[in-house]
């Protein structure tokens, strides 16, 4: 059992990352200890993040401990740098985080600095003199690198920062030759944020939390408005819009919704939150008020013109999709479906189902097969997701129908057949292993119709021979209306 982290105090009594734990008791008798989580840990650095997100949405994460914010273009909304670095670090404090942080224009750079200089901000063309004189443990290269410096002499991040690029490379490593340059503000390595930047996003801070339902509608719907109007300027809509509702006690909901179509009203942006809204399993809690309300499009379309005065269909396509949408938005996109016909002669893959939001287009103009007239259905309106089993005594061979089969526990007597229907499985797929299949349509004395097939082929016998089934095996597949 060993040190996984500590506080100040831990290390002020002489303790460290590492130490097994009967030594540390035995530095400090009082010591009080909980079990790491490290999932837990995890998770809250993942709320810590998702709290950042109101001041940039450009967030990554630095595991273990660390959180990376590029917030270029966005310290003028809270005052400037100094502020918020204050805004950050106060608001983590009082919530008992022990926080450390920095600004400069690399992220390695500003890593650097909040290991050993919490607090400073660097001016661009100052990181390698602000660097300069932070021991090297601060480059985080880990330990065996770190060791093979101090024992070369080289206690500073200055002092490696002397020797010539080659030199370093060839004892250490080019990637930690990288890691230097980039510390000293020579280049920098790109972020990985965690969520994907919006293609737009309107928001609305409030002086004072709102809680009440009325007010929050009425923000969203004038947030709707901005947004819609900041993409008409470039004529595009939305197909996934989210709204983010941060709370004062840093907990963050986002509330998402699809659409089949752009959106390039704001109404209807409003009339869909409003029904995601009314559906959700988890009502919204807004606990102490909402300081901040953020709405995005994060998914967008150029939005096509069409001719909506004498093409009816444009307007019955519209209601459709708009219909789709709110149905969506109410009990959730993946369980409202299309059907669309696959090129195969597999019964239980001749369709694919499908979200509706995002093929409704494809599903009006597919090919299906057309009926003969006055003919019966060559397949049935139901169609079972797995073939169930029947029991059938005996058969006709070497392709006639059973005479009789019993289906969940129910014996039905056959009164009228059609087929067979013979049906191979996919060789070129299967590698030929697949069994026949003999598809009959069956009625019953009761008048019931079922769809079934004969799995496999009866050994050559004498044809109408009735014969016990052996190794064959029986299915009812689907029933017609």
């Amino acid at each position: 059992m060993l040190i996984h982290s500590l506080d100040e105090t831990a290390v002020r009594a002489g303790l460290s990352i590492g130490l097994p734990l009967a030594n540390a008791r035995a530095i400090c008798p009082e010591l009080t200890v909980f079990d790491a989580d490290e999932i837990a840990d995890r998770k809250t650095l993942d709320d810590i993040a998702d709290w950042c997100d109101r001041f940039t949405p450009l967030v990554a994460l630095d595991p273990p401990y660390g959180l990376y914010l590029d917030i270029t273009g966005c310290a003028h909304l809270f005052g400037g740098e100094r502020a918020l670095l204050q805004i950050v670090c106060g608001a983590l404090s009082r919530r008992g985080f022990a926080v450390s942080a920095a600004i400069a224009s690399t992220s390695i750079c500003a890593r650097t600095l909040t290991r050993h200089a919490s607090g400073k901000i660097v001016a661009d063309g100052e990181e390698a003199e602000a660097v300069a004189p932070l021991p090297i443990s601060a480059l985080g290269a880990g330990d065996a690198i770190t060791a093979g410096l101090r024992r070369a002499g080289l206690k500073t991040i200055g002092d490696v920062a002397l020797r010539a690029p080659h030199e370093i490379t060839a004892r250490f490593g080019a990637s930690f030759t990288t890691l230097l340059a980039h510390a000293l503000g020579q280049g920098d390595a790109p972020i990985s944020p965690r969520k994907p930047l919006p293609d737009y996003i309107v928001e609305k801070r409030f002086p004072d939390p709102v809680a009440t339902d009325t007010v929050i509608a009425m923000n969203l719907s004038a947030l709707a408005a901005m947004l819609v109007t900041a993409m008409d300027k470039q004529g595009k809509g939305a197909r996934r819009l989210d709204a983010s509702f941060f709370r004062t006690d840093g907990a963050v909901r986002t509330i998402s919704v699809d659409t089949g179509r752009p959106v390039t009203r704001a109404e209807v942006i409003d009339r869909l939150f409003r029904e995601r809204l009314d559906a959700l399993n988890d009502p919204l809690d807004p606990g102490f008020g909402f300081d901040l309300i953020r709405l995005s499009a994060s998914r967008t379309e150029i939005v096509v013109q069409q001719q909506r005065d004498l093409d009816a269909n444009v307007h019955d396509n519209d209601e459709l999709s708009a219909l789709i949408d709110r149905i969506a938005a109410r009990i959730g996109g993946k369980r409202v479906v299309v059907h669309l016909p696959e090129d195969t002669h597999i019964p239980e893959r001749a369709v694919l189902a499908v979200a509706a939001q995002h093929h409704l287009a494809a599903a009006a103009q597919a090919a299906w097969p057309e009926r003969i007239e006055s003919e019966p259905p060559l397949r049935p309106l139901r169609l079972f997701d797995k073939p169930e089993p029947i029991k059938v005594p005996f058969a006709t061979v070497p392709d006639g129908p059973p005479h009789q089969f019993t289906w969940r526990r129910v014996t039905h007597t056959v009164a009228r057949v059609e087929g067979p229907e013979r049906i191979a499985m996919e060789w070129w797929k299967q590698n030929g292993d697949g069994p026949t299949r003999d598809y009959f349509r069956i009625e019953d004395e009761a008048g019931l119709r079922f769809w079934i097939f004969r799995d496999g082929l009866y050994e050559s016998e004498p044809p109408d021979e009735e014969v016990e089934p052996g190794s064959v095996r029986w299915y009812v597949h689907g029933l017609f209306a």
